[in-house]
């Protein structure tokens, strides 16, 4: 069991390994990831009226039974640039395939602020984020996802509220992943 569980894990390694070496090429930029939430209806009043934010312009995810995702951010806080940050995630569960995506969060106030920048966090597994897709809407959670046409059958877009003081969006770049795994996302910081 030990010798498979060891397999399985070099395995998850070498997909997440196989997206980071192509993530490192990508163009996009912290720039150009702030600028494509900027874009999203759903994130203006967040960038209106936040504390200050995360982001992360690529974080990759793969995973076969085990599963790992990883990303490098920077906090800013007014507008201003104050640290670096990464993100880290590790499931057990169902889960096959890889994935790239952007991710943002936003902080309500100061106290959300300093709860992320303690130095190390971890979100809970109530903990939710709305995925940015063109032409569907979606909801994923730090714990796993699910997509849907709208809410209830009509139009709407999934919104986003503040549950203990973050929003987080997401917005996929590419690969496909199946995932019925729950884990959280941990997060360090680094001040400037």
């Amino acid at each position: 069991m030990k010798k498979w569980i060891s397999r399985l894990t070099a395995s998850c390694c070498v997909i997440v390994g196989l997206l980071f070496s192509q993530a490192s090429f990508a163009t996009d930029s912290y720039s150009e990831a702030l600028n494509n939430f900027k874009k999203a209806p759903d994130t203006q009043e967040f960038f209106n009226s936040a504390y200050g934010y995360a982001i992360f312009p690529t974080v990759g995810k793969g995973g076969i039974g085990i599963g790992a995702a990883y990303g490098k951010g920077r906090v800013y806080r007014g507008g201003i640039h104050t640290g670096d940050t990464s993100l880290s995630q590790l499931s057990i569960g169902f889960q096959l395939g890889g994935q790239a995506y952007s991710e943002i969060i936003f902080f309500k106030d100061a106290k959300a602020y300093e709860e992320f920048t303690s130095g190390s966090f971890e979100f809970s597994a109530n903990a939710s984020a709305v995925a940015i897709n063109v032409g569907a809407n979606a909801q994923v959670g730090t714990t796993g996802n699910s997509a849907g046409a709208g809410q209830s059958g009509s139009n709407k877009a999934a919104s986003a509220s503040y549950i203990n003081g973050m929003a987080v969006f997401t917005a996929a770049k590419g690969g496909l992943m199946y995932e019925a795994a729950l884990a959280g996302q941990s997060f360090t910081f680094e001040p400037k």
